[in-house]
């Protein structure tokens, strides 16, 4: 028999399979029972609500990303380049848990991630042009983070690699930044 532990990740694979092909609403406890031979009961065992089952899946996500946000924070000076290089590769790792969230907006605003996301920008802004950069800085900063993360699941058939370098210098380049 399965430990706990096992059945809990397996129940957040098929979760997170189903959640990204059908979308979160549209994805019943009972589907994700089924799917793997369980009961409905033992689902709920490790998951109190499609919610909880949500916010599991997405967790990491959430606390990496704000592990690297104050990673660069601690940094003494940030260099942009190292710094968009981290965004896009915290994102690359997180585009299965990315493609639920966005799918689901609602998801996202209960999870309290719209503002959570802004608040990040937010900072990361702050490292690359100081505590009060101008509109324009901001605005640049604005499209090169987002879209580094739009990269990361827009091009989902290029290699990690090639989809890395043209990302990360397309944003350098939002950034209008001198090397």
């Amino acid at each position: 028999m399965p430990r706990p532990s096992d059945t809990k990740q397996r129940i957040q694979a098929v979760a997170r399979e189903l959640f990204t092909r059908q979308g979160v609403q549209k994805t019943s406890l009972q589907e994700i029972a089924d799917r793997l031979g369980i009961t409905k009961p033992a689902l709920y065992y490790h998951f109190d609500s499609r919610e909880d089952l949500v916010r599991s899946i997405v967790q990491p996500l959430i606390e990496e990303g704000e592990a690297f946000v104050t990673q660069q924070e601690t940094l003494g000076e940030v260099e942009p380049r190292a710094l968009l290089e981290g965004y896009f590769d915290f994102h690359y790792r997180h585009r299965d848990e990315l493609m639920i969230v966005l799918t689901e907006l609602t998801t996202l605003a209960e999870l309290g991630m719209i503002e959570m996301v802004l608040t990040w920008r937010a900072r990361l802004i702050t490292l690359l042009f100081g505590p009060e950069p101008t509109l324009a800085q901001s605005t640049r900063a604005v499209v090169a983070l987002g879209g580094l993360q739009d990269c990361t699941i827009q091009f989902p058939q290029v290699p990690a690699g090639d989809l890395r370098q043209a990302a990360v210098d397309a944003a350098y380049g939002a950034l209008s930044l001198q090397r």
